[in-house]
C-alpha cells in the first residue's frame, strides 16, 4: 500500500464488532445449560400453591400442611388468643414488621397485619424457628403461642417472636381464601 492510497476503516471496525459479537453469542449458547439447570424442577413447581379445607377446624383448633417443603399451619384462634394479641404493644415486640407476604414489606406487626383480613381469628405461617430453621411446638411458652425446644425461642399468638435467639417473627406466605372453608396458599 503506497502513501497515497487511503483504507476504509469502516470495514475493519465492522470485522471487530462481527466477531466480537460472534464471541458474545457463542459464550451465552455455552452457558445456558449451566444456567437452564437452575431453574425448579416440575415437582418444585407443583407445589407452588396448596389448597387446604379448614371446614373441620373449631376455635382453638389448627393444622398443619406442607407447602414448597415447609410445615405451614393454618390455626383458628380462640377470641382470648386474638384479645392477647391485640393486647401487645409494638414497642414490646423484638421484631416490629408484620413478615407478610400479603403487605408491604414495612407493614408493622400489630396482630391484625399477621392475621387474614377480614378473617382475623385465622392465622396462617410458615411454622420454622427463624434462628436456625427448628419446629417450634404449638400452644406452648409463656405465651400461649410458639415455643421453640432446640434454643428456647418463644413466639405469641400471632407468631410474633417476643424472645430467645429468633431475629423475626415467623413469616405470613401468600395465602387467600377462595371459598368461606378453603384456603390456597401459595
Amino acid at each position: 500500500m503506497s502513501a497515497t492510497e487511503t483504507h476504509d476503516p469502516n470495514r475493519r471496525d465492522f470485522l471487530y464488532i462481527a466477531t466480537g459479537m460472534a464471541g458474545v453469542v457463542g459464550a451465552a449458547a455455552a452457558a445456558w445449560p449451566f444456567i437452564d439447570q437452575m431453574r425448579p424442577d416440575a415437582s418444585t413447581l407443583a407445589l407452588a400453591s396448596v389448597e387446604v379445607d379448614v371446614s373441620s377446624l373449631q376455635p382453638g383448633s389448627s393444622l398443619i400442611v406442607k407447602w414448597r417443603g415447609k410445615p405451614v399451619v393454618v390455626r383458628y384462634r380462640t377470641e382470648k388468643e386474638m384479645k392477647d394479641g391485640e393486647a401487645v404493644k409494638l414497642e414490646d415486640l423484638k421484631d416490629p414488621m408484620a413478615r407478610n407476604a400479603n403487605l408491604p414489606s414495612d407493614a408493622p406487626a400489630t396482630d391484625a397485619n399477621r392475621a387474614a383480613t377480614g378473617k382475623e381469628a385465622w392465622l396462617v405461617m410458615v411454622q420454622v424457628c427463624t434462628h436456625l430453621g427448628c419446629i417450634p411446638l404449638g400452644q406452648e411458652g409463656e405465651y400461649g403461642g410458639w415455643f421453640c425446644p432446640c434454643h428456647g425461642s418463644v413466639y405469641d399468638t400471632a407468631g410474633r417472636i417476643r424472645h430467645g435467639p429468633a431475629p423475626e417473627n415467623m413469616p405470613v406466605p401468600t395465602f387467600q381464601f377462595i371459598s368461606d372453608t378453603k384456603i390456597r396458599v401459595g
